[in-house]
């Protein structure tokens, strides 16, 4: 798909085999991440464990394994700055006659809290809730979820672009109700989406098909974006092509700058060329402010 975007700038990025022990993973599949005082909370799809990096992406042995980790992988994490709780998200499971996605809570220190659904129904095992962020409004805690799928469907609608979602929580008892559901721009070219990340009421999504992702902002007090927004591709190589095949989550680290993962290339379905920059983690800038210095 061929759309007009500026092109983002790359920081830093090092694959996250050169910065975590092997003990754990030889794959590193990651899927979500999130930024938080100065650290980096990587999750991977294949390990019920949470890494912690520096912003610096030097390497570490900081690697806790989840005491109750229910899921079979994490699609990505959130976290409440009012209480330090952590939302780690599995995508979509089976609950009764429904795919569901299933959130598990964690106080500070990474100790399980409680684990309960997120009450809106998605199409299948493997088209589900993408990206998790925290939103806290009037002194209530919301869970923004990121449908993987246009109009949160799968097949041919799921791909026709124009139907982006992102439905919203608020948490009654250990469970999660839908109150609200944003509509992202119909303009967006995406096929798919991959990531969410929220500063502010400032949001980030990715699409993984695209290589490419849309900032935007709510408007205050309503779900509901305040505009078009901005559109930015990741860059590509030397011929155009894309390299930033399989972004999967996002994070914001400043107004201006980004920290985003890449799972791990699917061999019987992409290029060589997606190996690149594959199983991945990424510090860009968006251009019109140009790339910070490293610490």
């Amino acid at each position: 798909m061929v759309f007009s975007a500026q092109e983002l700038l790359l920081v830093r990025e090092s694959p996250l085999a050169a910065l975590l022990p092997t003990g754990h993973s030889h794959r590193w599949e990651a899927s979500g991440v999130l930024a938080l005082d100065g650290r980096l909370y990587v999750v991977c799809d294949d390990l019920r464990a949470i890494a912690r990096l520096g912003e610096n992406l030097l390497p570490t042995d900081d690697v806790v394994t989840l005491p109750d980790g229910r899921g079979r992988g994490y699609e990505d994490l959130a976290h409440d700055p009012a209480t330090g709780r952590f939302y780690l998200l599995v995508e979509s499971l089976r609950h009764g006659s429904r795919w569901m996605a299933r959130v598990e809570e964690y106080d500070a220190d990474l100790q399980p809290v409680s684990h309960g659904w997120l009450d809106f129904d998605l199409p299948s095992s493997n088209k589900g809730m993408e990206g998790l962020t925290c939103v806290r409004r009037s002194g209530t805690t919301y869970l923004l979820g990121l449908c993987e799928g246009n109009f949160c469907a799968d097949g041919s609608r799921g791909r026709t672009p124009g139907g982006g979602r992102i439905q919203v929580f608020e948490q009654r008892g250990t469970e999660w109700a839908q109150v609200a559901s944003v509509r992202l721009p119909s303009t967006l070219p995406f096929r798919d989406y991959s990531a969410l990340g929220a500063r502010n009421e400032q949001l980030a999504v990715v699409s993984q098909e695209s290589s490419a992702l849309w900032v935007g902002r709510l408007e205050p007090g309503e779900w509901a974006v305040r505009d078009a927004g901005t559109l930015y591709s990741f860059p590509r190589d030397q011929h155009e092509k894309v390299v930033y095949c399989n972004v999967e989550g996002v994070s914001w680290l400043s107004d201006h700058d980004l920290v985003m993962v890449s799972d791990r290339a699917k061999r019987d379905e992409q290029p060589d060329r997606c190996r690149v920059k594959e199983a991945s983690i990424h510090v860009f800038a968006l251009p019109e402010v140009g790339p910070r210095p490293s610490p």
